[in-house]
């Protein structure tokens, strides 16, 4: 007995034992005409939890299209650039989402990430607090965030300027060489 046909026979055991029924057919079932379909976003929200970003772009352009740019569209297209890296595009976004729904913590939070990420450590930090004052304190995201902004602010400091001689030498008509003056 082949291996394959192992296989079969144990999977019909296993079917006929739930009461299910051999499939007539090696292909996946087709579209259910009577079906409902899931909201683009939903599904747009779900893909980022399981990190496909790029499906889950493609999910909220689809919810889009059915419902217009929506700040949850913006959201979550923001969001999904964020997880890919794309942080120039994902800002964009992400401030759109905010000037529809100002209230979104969610969506201020994710805007913190993309400055950090950028190094706009003093924007993120007053983007983070926007994002905590909204949330309540109830997020530990947020919260932390926000604490990661702050030891950033604090730590961040300018190098002493040091004391440097240096003279420019004329060598040519138009060419010039900087030299430091022991």
């Amino acid at each position: 007995m082949t291996r394959i046909s192992a296989l079969l026979t144990a999977f019909l055991a296993l079917a006929a034992c739930t009461g299910a029924s051999a499939p007539s057919s090696p292909y996946a079932p087709g579209v259910a005409k009577n079906g409902t379909a899931v909201d683009g976003a939903t599904v747009g929200h779900r893909l980022i939890r399981a990190g496909e970003y790029e499906l889950a772009i493609q999910a909220f352009s689809r919810a889009a299209l059915d419902g217009g740019m929506t700040s949850e569209v913006y959201l979550g297209l923001g969001s999904a650039y964020l997880g890919l890296g794309r942080v120039g595009q994902a800002e964009t976004l992400l401030r759109e989402a905010i000037e529809q729904d100002e209230k979104s913590a969610e969506a201020w939070n994710n805007l913190g990430v993309t400055l950090m990420e950028q190094g706009e450590i003093a924007e993120a930090e007053q983007v983070f607090r926007r994002a905590y004052a909204l949330d309540n304190g109830e997020s530990d995201s947020i919260r932390d965030n926000l604490r990661l902004a702050l030891a950033k602010q604090e730590n961040s400091f300018y190098a002493e300027p040091e004391e440097q001689d240096f003279k420019l030498v004329r060598r040519g008509s138009s060419d010039y060489l900087i030299r430091s003056i022991p």
